[in-house]
């Protein structure tokens, strides 16, 4: 399947008072991680395998359709991949997206893609900043095996007001931001909504189907004194697409989060945080006149506090604690008047500690923390006894809200920085960290009917260990820096379906599940040029993503169906004139691994297949090269910028998906795989207005 698009944007933007507030821009970035990283502050990073992204580089580069996506940005960078042609869920350090926890001002958010991964559920322009930690991640973050990326929206403006729009082919988007009042309280909102469905309804073909999508961000920031400020900001992304007489899903992301900053002395602060999330999805599919609906939801509500303390110059300790309160729906089943339904509820609790110090002045720095995490199943809802086969054998009832099981981690932390010089340093680290909360997939995408399960009296807490190591160096007075950093992963209780079911195949997800383990390691080079008409990187990553499960592969080792031993990614902005910027990246990845049929055999006329080794052959390699072009000119009163771009620019087309059917031929009937290719060359035009 091969299908090309023409988009056209137009963007206009009204800055009211036609300035910016300095003193509001440097207030905002204390609040928030930073948004910009300089090659000096590359080399000090103390925290390993930490990734403080560059938004203002990230959206430079050109994207699917020319829309902005800082998710689809750092896919570039090394250690991290996409999980398939266009889709915005990534991959960290050979593991799965479904390891990754999102905190959107530190609210999960369980789906992060709009139309099935195609787009970003965040809007670039409200983001304030962002940090993605591979794996090795301080101790108040914990609930990703494979990453945790942090998402900050920014705030509005203390002095001046602001409104922009933008209207596209795909979707339009209006912004507003300004001043509460004269004490520095501040308010933002943003909403983006799709008008596909417009397209879709002018069609008579298709006029009875839909497709839509929308994204809301709100943030209040009130300035109650000069030690205190209380931060409300709102998220919300929603999508619905339904194919008559087929199928109809929707599935939607909520976040909530009251934020509490108070300063008791220039070297003590504390945050208090109450967050609520809620990600729901809904799946109905139409089999012979016949309904089947689908449904789950996950719910958390956490509370958290954290208290930061100076101790003296060179020592800075954060200690703190948060509870959660879990209500996770794995799935409700809807078939003609029968429904069931599989429903738990769980309470987590977790302490942590973190000393950061110089142990040799402007020579060893050091990192060392401890995080302990407490997740305990509660009652209410029906658990089970099963066999070796996962039949199951007896149901287990509790009181409501008594413990079912409780697990209990202790997940240090630790990560070294050692200066060799000003120019060059040497990095280690070590992480454990564990993951509650699982989605269990048939494919290596992300899609919104995904099943998920938490811990339980069967299923165990995923935990990962870490251990990393790299050497980063300045050439040439900053202009260009160079990394390197190999890591080795171990993870137990990984979990997949065992051979032969699905998530429909049962209601009691824990039948359908095989436990096992898994390991990655790999090394990441980069290279950056950071001066000149001429920037940009080149990464390189060399990877291994292995599994090992009972009763799958033999029990023996098997490639992961996420493993990609080689991806290398080239970025490169050129500031042609002071009026022209050219961009390009050009990105190469060995193809995902799969499963092909080892036999075949008829019963009655239908063909059944035998597989016998997992994931032994690869799909074709991923290589795109995309370009961009954009004109600026500022006028006297407004700034007019044009953006030109090709996305797969020499319309390569990539594998989006490989299945097997049965080709007729003289005899016997022939197995054939089928590549099928989503995306070809994408041309698009927009036009920003600013005034």
């Amino acid at each position: 399947m091969r299908t090309g698009f023409l988009s056209i944007m137009l963007t206009v933007c009204c800055d009211v008072n036609a300035q910016h507030n300095d003193s509001l821009r440097q207030d905002t970035i204390n609040e928030i991680i930073v948004s910009s990283h300089s090659p000096q502050q590359r080399i000090n990073e103390l925290q390993i395998g930490a990734e403080r992204l560059e938004l203002e580089t990230i959206q430079q580069l050109p994207m699917l359709f020319g829309e902005k996506d800082f998710i689809k940005g750092i896919q570039m960078l090394p250690g991290i991949k996409s999980e398939g042609d266009g889709l915005s869920g990534f991959q960290v350090r050979g593991g799965t997206s479904a390891q990754n926890l999102v905190l959107l001002d530190g609210a999960p958010i369980y789906n992060t893609g709009h139309l099935m991964g195609l787009f970003s559920a965040f809007n670039a322009d409200v983001i304030g900043g962002a940090s993605l930690y591979k794996g090795l991640m301080p101790p108040h973050l914990g609930g990703g095996s494979s990453s945790v990326l942090e998402i900050n929206t920014r705030s509005g403006d203390t002095e001046r007001h602001h409104f922009g729009f933008d209207i596209g082919l795909l979707s339009a988007r209006a912004e507003i931001d300004g001043p509460l009042n004269n004490n520095g309280s501040t308010y933002l909102i943003s909403a983006r909504h799709s008008f596909l469905n417009l397209f879709i309804k002018a069609s008579d073909k298709y006029s009875s189907n839909t497709l839509r999508f929308s994204d809301m961000n709100a943030k209040l920031s009130f300035r109650l004194s000069p030690k205190d400020r209380l931060d409300l900001t709102f998220f919300r992304s929603s999508d619905v697409i339904e194919v008559e007489n087929l199928f109809d899903m929707s599935w939607e992301n909520m976040a909530l989060n009251l934020h509490w900053h108070h300063s008791f002395s220039p070297s003590h602060t504390m945050k208090t945080q109450l967050v609520a999330s809620n990600f729901q999805n809904d799946t109905g599919i139409e089999v012979y006149h016949l309904h089947y609906g689908m449904k789950g939801h996950i719910r958390p509500i956490t509370l958290r506090h954290q208290h930061s303390l100076i101790l003296t110059k060179r020592c800075l300790i954060d200690i703190g604690w948060e509870e959660t309160l879990l209500s996770l729906q794995s799935a409700d089943w809807t078939i003609l008047q029968l429904r069931e339904r599989e429903q738990r509820h769980a309470w987590q609790q977790a302490v942590w500690a973190n000393l950061r110090m110089q142990v040799i002045p402007s020579k060893l720095d050091i990192s060392a923390g401890l995080r302990i995490d407490c997740f305990s199943a509660l009652g209410g809802k029906a658990y089970y006894l099963l066999d070796a086969e996962g039949n199951i054998t007896d149901t287990l009832n509790y009181r409501k809200g008594s413990l079912v099981k409780t697990y209990t981690h202790l997940e240090p932390r630790l990560s070294l920085n050692w200066r060799l010089s000003s120019s060059h340093v040497l990095r280690a680290g070590y992480s454990r960290t564990t993951q509650p909360i699982q989605a269990i997939r048939n494919s290596s995408m992300t899609l919104p009917f995904d099943r998920y399960t938490m811990a339980s009296n069967i299923i165990h807490p995923q935990v990962a260990d870490q251990i990393s190591a790299g050497w980063a160096t300045l050439l040439n007075e900053g202009a260009y820096d160079l990394s390197a950093e190999a890591y080795y992963k171990r993870i137990s209780h990984v979990y997949d379906y065992r051979d032969g079911k699905s998530f429909q195949s049962a209601i009691e997800i824990e039948s359908l599940l095989a436990e096992g383990k898994g390991r990655a390691y790999g090394l990441e080079l980069c290279g950056r040029k950071n001066t000149g008409r001429l920037k940009g990187w080149l990464a390189y990553t060399l990877s291994w993503s292995e599994n090992l499960i009972d009763g799958i592969n033999d029990g023996q080792w098997y490639t992961a169906t996420h493993d990609r031993r080689h991806d290398l990614s080239i970025v490169a902005i050129y500031q042609m004139t002071p009026n022209w910027l050219l961009t390009s990246s050009w990105r190469y990845t060995t193809g995902q691994a799969m499963t092909p049929p080892y036999a075949k055999y008829e019963i009655d006329g239908d063909t059944y297949y035998y597989y016998a080794k997992r994931n032994e052959l690869r799909a074709p390699a991923f290589h795109r090269l995309d370009l961009g072009l954009t004109y600026t000119k500022q006028m006297r009163r407004f700034t007019r910028i044009w953006n030109f771009g090709f996305y797969n620019a020499y319309c390569h087309y990539n594998p989006f998906m490989v299945y097997f059917k049965e080709v007729p031929a003289e005899a016997p009937v022939e197995t054939r795989a089928t590549v099928t290719s989503l995306l070809s060359i994408i041309p698009y035009i927009s036009l920003t207005m600013k005034y």
